[in-house]
């Protein structure tokens, strides 16, 4: 005899059938999967279906090759063609895009539009990415020279010392003087401002004299590049909301990062991995670039970039400010125009330094240089090799018409992706040093696949146990 009335045990079938059906995601498990995302511009049917056809002709079995929204998800049978198809995308579609091993859930498209999705699993029962990072420390050493070779011919300038020339020279800060006294009191200069140069005077033409870093500021110089750059990849993490990432040390120039349960690998290999920054110089307007480009002459005091169309231009070798100086960058769009823009907010030094010169320089043109240092592979005597390329264009020009200080816009971004990555990483901060990903591989679950195994089998002997109990007792 019915105790409870009809709709409450068609509630609880319901309820029951609502949950078996929310559940089932976990039962289809993952795909292993390539991730495709473009570092500028916008992914296209072009591109999906060039993978596709670069799939067939190697031979590779594939599940699918879809386009979902700014990326293309290439699902495949198993990890072994999962790796090949990797090495073979990435030589095709070149640096333009970025290629990352995924691992896609088998969830149907029907569970998906429901919104039923599998339950997020921590590192020790889904595993998750691991990357491992190796800093340039020879670039970290040469961008503190460079830092010298301005701070030097600050010092001078400011102390009146005449001397001909100030440039890095391999290992070096070489300068050249006028006269040897004008040397002798350069030397008693950078002695009391710069203790830790080694000086060496030499013979020579130009009075030469050689400014080198001590052994204790070389290892210091490696030291803090590597702390800055692990302190920067954990801003770049939180930034992609990664829960409890484990970012550390490996020897003296290595990096290791292992982000748990990630979903978008091409994402985070591309931000980890970027060394996008900007420079703000002063448009040359007295000097035709395109002569420039003609003799191969360019202007004392003035260097030769490209705008993104491939246009010419000359900006002063002067950098009115760098991408240390931000402190806050959001990506919006343009009320004007629609177009994607970066909204910049300077620290105080920065924003002083920034205000002066535009008061200075109302009417005249200023330009913001995007710098990003990358590594291709090229094959030399059929043997790959990694070359590292420091790409610098001119994304936006544009005159001063009022002077303006700590907050401003930047234009001339080719999507709204490409804002919304630089914003990222001005906000995350520079690396002191490039890097470079030496080993990319997906992390299984060790133990905690174990204990999931034997949490099945303890189900499954529990259910028989207690459907044995009840035959027998009942």
């Amino acid at each position: 005899m019915n105790r409870y009335p009809l709709w409450k045990y068609l509630l609880l079938l319901a309820a029951l059938a609502v949950g078996v059906v929310y559940a089932l995601p976990n039962l289809y498990g993952e795909d292993p999967a390539l991730q495709i995302s473009t570092t500028r511009g916008l992914m296209g049917e072009h591109v999906r279906k060039e993978v596709e056809q670069a799939l067939k002709d190697a031979g590779l079995p594939f599940r699918s090759v879809v386009l979902e929204g700014e990326r293309i998800l290439v699902r495949l049978t198993d990890t072994e063609t999962q790796l090949r198809a990797r090495d073979l995308l990435a030589r095709r579609l070149g640096e333009r895009y970025v290629v990352a091993l995924h691992l896609a859930p088998a969830t149907p498209a029907w569970l998906r539009a429901i919104g039923a999705l599998p339950m997020y699993l921590g590192l020790d029962l889904r595993g998750g990415v691991h990357f491992l990072m190796e800093v340039d420390m020879e670039a970290a050493v040469r961008q503190a020279l460079e830092r010298y070779v301005d701070e030097l011919r600050a010092l001078l300038r400011s102390e009146k010392v005449r001397y001909l020339t100030i440039a890095r020279e391999g290992g070096a800060v070489k300068l050249r003087f006028r006269s040897p006294e004008a040397r002798e009191r350069a030397i008693r200069l950078i002695r009391k401002e710069f203790p830790r140069l080694l000086l060496e005077p030499q013979e020579g033409e130009g009075h030469p004299l050689v400014a080198r870093l001590s052994e204790e500021e070389v290892r210091e110089i490696r030291k803090l590049a590597l702390e800055q750059n692990i302190t920067t990849l954990r801003n770049r993490v939180n930034e992609l909301g990664v829960a409890e990432p484990v970012i550390q040390q490996q020897g003296q120039d290595r990096i290791v990062v292992q982000l748990p349960g990630v979903q978008d690998t091409a994402r985070a290999k591309e931000i980890l991995g970027a060394t996008a920054t900007l420079e703000f110089r002063q448009v040359d307007e007295e000097h035709d670039p395109l002569e420039a480009v003609r003799t191969g002459r360019v202007p004392p005091g003035s260097r030769l970039y490209r705008e993104r169309d491939g246009k010419p231009i000359l900006l002063k070798k002067r950098v009115i400010v760098t991408g240390d100086h931000i402190i806050n960058a959001a990506s919006g769009i343009d009320q004007r125009d629609g177009s994607p823009m970066v909204s910049i907010t300077l620290d105080s030094a920065g924003g002083k330094i920034m205000h002066r010169f535009t008061k200075e320089n109302v009417g005249r043109l200023m330009a913001v240089v995007y710098i990003e240092n990358k590594v291709e592979t090229r094959v030399v005597d059929g043997k790959p090799v990694k070359v590292r390329k420091r790409v610098e264009e001119v994304i936006n020009v544009a005159r001063i018409r009022e002077p303006f200080g700590k907050r401003f816009q930047i234009t001339g971004l080719d999507s709204t992706r490409e804002a919304r990555n630089l914003a990222l990483l001005l906000r995350a901060g520079a690396l002191a040093a490039p890097i470079e990903i030496v080993e990319e591989r997906t992390v299984g679950p060790s133990l905690g696949r174990e204990n999931v195994e034997q949490g099945k089998r303890s189900v499954i002997v529990g259910f028989v146990l207690v459907l044995v109990f009840m035959a027998v007792y009942y």
